[in-house]
């Protein structure tokens, strides 16, 4: 009898732990975070951020991007879905649609209106557009929508395609310095939001100004404060230290704060806030936060990878997660929340700097090329066939195809013939080619992945590794080259074992894996792929 009770109290015990999830689960996502800046500026991080993250918790080195085009809105996508863009429908930020004929961006959803203060066009947002369910839609489903699911972002798709489409909450910053929702998700602010928009918290940062947070000594891992691939904040001044931000806001209104590292700030005091006042965490079925710190994406647009106001925005960045733990300790409990910090996309190398170091690219002008395939339509066919170049897609105007009685496969072939004499193209492929990838062609798996053919072109081209169509100063993103897939995934906290990998992993792991450690259903467009390491005791 003894032993059987025993049995049975492992059986129990057993079955209870199979059961267990954590009390809050907080998935970060960096905009556009390269895995090397973990390297690069390792000596200038403190030990209780980032270096707590990969000394404490699981690092994977070698986490890669497996489709086209590497841009905000499919990672973020891709990340929560565990799917590609393929599946779940996000294509790119923004693109035209082949199906309606229209322009759309990722979120837009006219039916729904703004909840804050800003414009009309800035609330119109929803997760319509993602045909997939999202790790936390399929949390939220499990818990009989108990969980609290909240997603916050400077960035409207940063914010809305994490929390998926039953989230509680998504809320973004606007114009005016606010953070703002939609109808999709509920009639007004909460409170507590429109108390923190009240205290207009970005003019702190504003009045302040930018200044470096270390001696100038420390930035040694950079280029020099003023160099000819930054891009200016200001018009009026070379992109130096210190950043007179009241000035700037004079002109730019509280947008400005987007491309500072103060953007990071105050969403990290969001973040905190939503935990206090949405008691996330605090009982034992387990809520799910979405924090996406856009500002980084930003200030690499503008400056570029190399500058000294990227490494100074990582720096902050570090202090950020450094206090967010420290919160998270307090209020969930060290043993009680699970993080995990990854990014969107990485970034490309300016190519100008990289020619001046004689490596034989440049950087491409997209107006001046689009100029180029209508002067081609018009001399081979005697008219303009572009309907629109947009996401590496080139779409036809079909019926005017039709109507001038043209063949549309000699068309594609023509229109192919012309584009791989363009010193910067790899390779172009056909919407035939593309549907027909057996995976053996290493890029065009990437373009697969990536294409949906009610929505992309005819064509998709592939520009050469470390070319880029861009404007001469910052950076940019959205090839399959390991600058633009490589990112860093870091887990920590509950249940995570302390270690490293180095073996190739990909971002559609990451929600079937959280599937697994939170044991509810896969979202139902991934190929459940995980990452073992993770869950092997």
């Amino acid at each position: 009898m003894k032993r059987i009770i025993l049995f049975l109290t492992v059986i129990l015990s057993l079955n209870s732990q199979a059961q267990q999830r954590p009390k809050l689960v907080v998935g970060i996502v960096v905009d556009q975070m390269k895995m090397e800046y973990l390297y690069r500026f390792s000596d200038d991080f403190s030990a209780n951020g980032f270096k707590r993250l990969m000394n404490n918790g699981y690092t994977f080195h070698n986490m890669h991007y497996n489709y086209v085009p590497t841009y905000t809105a499919p990672g973020h996508a891709s990340i929560y879905t565990g799917a590609t863009p393929s599946t779940h429908g996000i294509v790119g930020n923004d693109w035209f649609n082949k199906a309606t004929g229209k322009n759309m961006y990722c979120t837009d959803d006219a039916s729904v209106k703004m909840v804050g203060e800003g414009t009309e066009k800035e609330g119109a947002m929803s997760p319509r557009n993602l045909l997939s369910t999202t790790i936390t839609d399929e949390l939220r489903m499990a818990t009989n929508f108990k969980s609290k699911v909240i997603g916050l972002s400077i960035k409207d798709r940063g914010a809305i395609l994490p929390a998926g489409h039953f989230a509680n909450w998504a809320f973004w910053y606007s114009s005016t310095g606010s953070f703002i929702s939609s109808t999709f998700y509920g009639a007004s602010l909460p409170n507590w939001v429109t108390e923190f928009n009240q205290e207009k918290r970005y003019m702190n940062y504003i009045n302040k100004g930018w200044n470096l947070l270390k001696p100038l000594s420390t930035y040694n891992e950079s280029l020099a404060d003023d160099n000819p691939y930054e891009g200016k904040l200001d018009k009026a001044n070379g992109p130096v230290f210190p950043y007179d931000l009241a000035k700037i806001y004079k002109e730019k209104g509280a947008d400005v704060l987007r491309t500072t590292p103060f953007g990071n700030d105050i969403l990290a005091d969001l973040a905190m806030k939503a935990i206090e006042k949405e008691e996330l965490g605090k009982d034992d079925i387990t809520d799910f936060l979405t924090v996406s710190f856009s500002s980084t994406d930003y200030v690499g647009h503008t400056f570029g990878p190399r500058s000294i106001e990227l490494q100074d925005t990582y720096l902050r960045l570090d202090q950020n997660l450094d206090q967010f733990l420290n919160y998270l300790d307090k209020t969930v409990g060290k043993d009680n929340y699970l993080v995990f910090l990854t990014a969107d996309h990485a970034g490309a190398e300016n190519p100008n700097y990289l020619k001046d170091n004689k490596y034989n690219v440049k950087n491409v002008p997209t107006k001046g090329f689009v100029e180029s395939l209508k002067k081609f339509s018009n001399e081979t066919f005697g008219v303009d066939l572009i309907l629109d170049y947009s996401n590496f897609n080139v779409f036809f105007n079909l019926d005017l195809v039709k109507q001038k009685g043209l063949e549309l496969t000699k068309v594609k072939e023509s229109f192919r013939g012309f584009l791989m004499t363009q010193e910067h193209i790899k390779r172009v492929y056909t919407e035939e080619e593309i549907l027909a990838s057996s995976g053996d062609d290493y890029f065009l798996s990437f373009i697969a992945k990536g294409y949906d053919p009610k929505q992309n072109g005819e064509l998709v081209i592939l520009d050469k590794t470390g070319y880029m169509e861009y404007q001469a100063t910052g950076t940019t993103h959205g090839s399959p080259n390991s600058y633009d897939t490589h990112v860093p995934l870091l887990f920590y906290g509950w249940h995570v074992p302390k270690g490293e990998l180095h073996a190739k992993t990909y971002i559609t792991q990451i929600a079937p894996t959280l599937s697994q450690m939170l044991k509810i259903p896969f979202t139902n467009g991934t190929e459940s792929e995980v990452l073992e390491t993770l869950l092997d005791k």
